[in-house]
């Protein structure tokens, strides 16, 4: 392992000389061809949107080119495939998918030490080509993320002084404060990748931050220059608390994938697709005891469940588990032993409180883990392990498609968050989600989580294991009418409600991603255009 580390740690060093090196021959290939492209004739109302990674998972990115794309802009999307994107980008005429493409096959063969130098050249000169050759007209704004800072912030900076564009950064996090996660502040390459991203992402057209800690930490530190906007992340408008006729439909939509848990057998109530799911049942009306056959000609009451007059619609069962969701990204921002500790925790104390007499009880819990990450299996194999003599908790691994996420959390009871933040100035985009969809939420503690997370009114923080547990156990007593999660669930119904937010109070209510982009950003990027 230590090998391992030592060279991957010494081609970091070299895909940032080998990055600046490309980027010097390209600027000076490019130079001397400005007059081509000269900076006055860039395309009004275009941008180009960079994503360094599967565009299908960079959620934020893609709400940028709807929100770019319902304002009249033509939209490019640069970035990777893999993950199938919103809706919405395939549906919007306006909107260009621009996938990068990988490094040759015959060179993926190749030891690590061989491949890298190759992998970054290719990318550089990818992102290159997009931006410089296939995007046509110059576009009039270059959205970048932030982090990957390496090489993303030098190209976009190369391709807006050579085309003119104006470059907008998006800062999520810090990249050289997640290579901090790995070695020491004083290591060579955390100050080389703290230098790359303050030298090129400290002058911009607009710089937008997810939180106000990282705007305020970056203008003192770096002294930023451009528009300075602070662009919560929110959820879509589509984003809600689902009825029980929906969450029936998807889980009658996801019967196939859930049979193939094992670990769920026996664990689940009884079901019988289309009339009943593990949390959704259709029972018979009282006229029904009398009917000899039910009547064919009727229509259904939905497109899965082909039910007649005699069934009444779904409603949520009594005897469902308490579904409780974690969005992740198996990363080592994001501690899951802290859940898995909670989770064992929970099924001794319900064990407990099974055997005893005093008439408090607690549901079994269905932990659905959506996401996907390098942790991902080092995890599971735990869990399995320990769940095999579990009664009260299962855990399950999930990937859904994009239309089917928000359901998927509007159907949950509860919310979990293990992010703490690697620079300790961004907020975790699963709990906007999970709030959007009226979804109260236990989140792990850290610096700027009270910018989001409200303690007691729309959810709990925790610090460790032993409180998430807690947590568990007062949130879900008495299942499914629990007196301490209903009313951080009405909480949550009432500020999804405050669709018209002041200026003075924007971080107090709540509204959508619509109306936060076009209250925040829109302005900036219509000056001196005529609508």
């Amino acid at each position: 392992m230590t090998t391992v580390n030592s060279v991957e740690n010494h081609t970091t060093i070299f895909h940032i000389a080998a990055g600046l090196v490309c980027l010097w021959l390209s600027y000076r290939l490019f130079v001397f061809l400005r007059f081509f492209r000269p900076k006055s004739e860039h395309t009004l109302r275009s941008v180009a949107i960079l994503v360094l990674g599967d565009i299908g998972r960079s959620p934020r990115m893609m709400y940028h080119a709807e929100s770019f794309a319902e304002n009249g802009f033509m939209t490019y999307v640069i970035g990777y495939g893999g993950s199938k994107p919103i809706p919405a980008l395939e549906r919007l005429p306006k909107v260009e998918l621009r996938y990068l493409s990988e490094p040759p096959a015959i060179l993926r063969s190749l030891p690590f030490v061989l491949l890298a130098p190759f992998k970054i050249i290719h990318q550089i000169t990818s992102i290159l080509r997009e931006l410089l050759i296939h995007a046509g007209e110059p576009p009039e704004y270059i959205l970048v993320q932030n982090p990957p800072s390496i090489p993303t912030l030098a190209i976009v900076w190369l391709v807006g002084k050579i085309r003119g564009s104006k470059v907008i950064i998006d800062w999520h996090n810090l990249g050289y404060s997640i290579l901090e996660l790995k070695l020491p502040k004083t290591h060579l390459y955390v100050r080389i990748a703290k230098w790359f991203e303050a030298t090129f992402g400290r002058v911009a057209y607009a710089h937008l931050f997810v939180t106000e800690a990282m705007r305020d930490f970056l203008v003192k530190e770096w002294n930023l220059v451009g528009e300075k906007v602070v662009l919560h992340d929110r959820p879509p408008k589509h984003f809600h608390r689902c009825s029980a006729q929906e969450i029936h439909d998807l889980f009658t939509k996801l019967q196939t994938p859930f049979s193939q848990y094992k670990s769920l057998q026996n664990f689940l109530p009884e079901s019988r697709t289309p009339f009943s799911t593990p949390l959704t049942d259709r029972k018979p009306s009282p006229e029904s005891s009398t009917a000899t056959s039910p009547i064919p000609d009727l229509d259904p009451i939905s497109a899965t469940a082909p039910t007649y007059e005699n069934i009444q619609p779904p409603r949520l069962r009594p005897d469902r588990p308490a579904l409780v969701v974690s969005s992740t990204s198996w990363t080592p921002d994001e501690d899951f032993g802290i859940l898995l500790d909670a989770l064992k925790q929970y099924e001794q104390r319900a064990r407990e409180l099974s055997e005893a007499d005093n008439g408090k009880k607690l549901p079994k819990i269905l932990m659905a883990v959506t996401g996907k990450g390098p942790q991902r299996d080092e995890y599971m194999k735990k869990i399995n392990r320990l769940q095999a003599e579990w009664h009260w908790v299962r855990c399950i691994s999930l990937w859904l498609e994009a239309e089917d996420y928000p359901i998927f959390l509007g159907s949950a009871d509860l919310g979990v968050s293990l992010h703490s933040s690697s620079s300790g100035r961004d907020l975790p985009m699963k709990v906007v989600d999970m709030f959007g969809c009226g979804l109260p939420v236990c989140a792990l503690n850290f610096e700027c989580l009270p910018e989001l997370v409200k303690d007691g009114r729309n959810g709990l923080v925790f610090n460790n294991s032993e409180e998430l547990a807690k947590q568990f156990e007062s949130l879900l007593t008495s299942f499914p009418s629990s007196e301490r999660l209903d009313p951080l669930r009405i909480s949550l119904y009432h500020a999804t409600r405050s669709l018209e937010v002041s200026q003075s109070s924007s971080n107090e209510q709540w509204c959508s991603w619509d109306e936060n982009w076009n209250r925040r950003l829109k302005p900036i990027i219509l000056r001196g255009i005529r609508v």
